[in-house]
C-alpha cells in the first residue's frame, strides 16, 4: 500500500490531453516484473492516485510505460510533471490477458480509443517470439486521425512485418483533408474479416460499447465465448479489492480483472445498469 518513487525518464505528447511517460524507480529500488493486462497505481504528490494500465512491453529494461488521458485532478497533476520529476507507483496489480493461451492460436488484438494502450504489451509481447502465435491481427478504431496513439509505431508495424505474421487495420469515426484510411467503426472491418472460429482468441479493450458490438461480430462468426477476452473500466481506489469501489456483480475489477474471459461475466455485461 505504499507507493515506490519513481521518475520521469521520457516524455511524449501522443495528442492534446493524452500522454505517454517512461518511469524508472529509483537506484537501488526492484522493478517487479509484469504481466500484459496488469495495471499500476501512479500517485502524484499532492493530488493523489490513479490506475493506469501497463502499456510497455514487459521486455523494457529496468522501466515501465503508461499512456495517460487526463480525465480528473491526479491525471492532470501527472500530466505537468516533466523529465526527472517524481511520482509514487504502487503494483503491478490485477488478473492479465491469457497470454498462455495465445500459443498456436491466431489472435485478434480489438481496441478502441485509448483501449489500445493496454494491449500494447500483448502486441510486443506476441511479435518477440513469446507462445508462438500464429498470426496477429490487429483492429484498432480511433474518434479521429489525430487521436491515433502510437501512430509512428503503427506505421513500423505495418512496414517491418507481412500480413501473414502481423496484420494492421486502422478506421476513424471522422476523417479530415489528410487522412488516406478507412473511416467508419471498427465493426465494419471486422465483419468483412474471414475467422477461424475453432482456432482463435480475441482480446478486446475499449468502450464498452463498442465491446458491446464487436462482441456479437464475434459471436456471430461463431466464436465461442470461452475465446473472448476484455479489460474493464471501473472506479479503481484501492487495487486490492478492500475498498469496494470498483465491485462488478460478485467481481472486483481491481482484484479479479481488469482482464476477464467473455464466457464467465457474460450475464454481468449484459447488464448495462451495473
Amino acid at each position: 500500500m505504499i507507493p515506490t518513487l519513481f521518475r520521469i525518464e521520457d516524455r511524449h505528447e501522443e495528442f492534446s490531453g493524452t500522454f505517454t511517460l517512461r518511469i524508472r524507480p529509483e537506484p537501488g529500488m526492484s522493478l517487479p516484473s509484469f504481466t500484459p493486462g496488469q495495471f499500476n497505481m501512479l500517485y502524484a504528490f499532492g493530488a493523489g492516485e490513479v490506475p493506469i494500465s501497463m502499456s510497455g512491453s514487459p521486455d523494457d529494461d529496468g522501466s515501465y510505460v503508461h499512456t495517460i488521458r487526463c480525465q480528473g485532478l491526479a491525471t492532470r497533476a501527472l500530466e505537468r510533471l516533466i523529465m526527472g520529476d517524481a511520482l509514487g507507483v504502487r503494483g503491478p496489480f490485477g488478473c492479465g490477458w491469457p497470454m498462455a493461451a495465445t500459443a498456436g492460436k491466431e489472435v485478434l488484438i480489438i481496441a478502441g480509443g485509448l483501449g489500445l494502450a493496454p494491449l500494447r504489451p500483448v502486441i510486443c509481447t506476441l511479435l518477440s517470439g513469446h507462445h508462438r502465435a500464429t498470426r496477429v491481427r490487429l483492429f484498432y478504431g480511433a474518434r479521429r486521425p489525430q487521436e491515433i496513439l502510437y501512430r509512428r509505431e503503427l506505421a513500423r508495424w505495418k512496414q517491418e512485418y507481412r500480413s501473414d505474421d502481423l496484420e494492421v487495420t486502422v478506421i476513424v469515426d471522422q476523417a479530415d483533408s489528410t487522412w488516406n484510411g478507412r473511416i467508419g467503426v471498427i465493426t465494419q472491418p471486422l465483419e468483412a474479416a474471414n475467422i477461424d472460429s475453432t482456432d482463435t482468441l480475441a482480446f478486446l479493450c475499449g468502450p464498452e460499447v463498442m465491446m458491446r458490438f464487436c462482441i456479437q461480430s464475434l459471436l456471430t462468426k461463431g466464436l465461442p465465448v470461452s475465446a473472448i477476452y476484455l479489460s474493464m473500466e471501473r472506479n479503481m481506489k484501492c487495487a486490492t479489492g478492500l475498498c469496494g469501489h470498483c465491485q462488478w456483480g460478485p467481481n472486483f475489477v481491481c482484484r479479479d480483472g481488469p482482464v476477464f474471459c467473455y464466457g464467465s461475466v457474460q450475464s454481468w455485461f449484459n447488464l448495462r445498469a451495473i
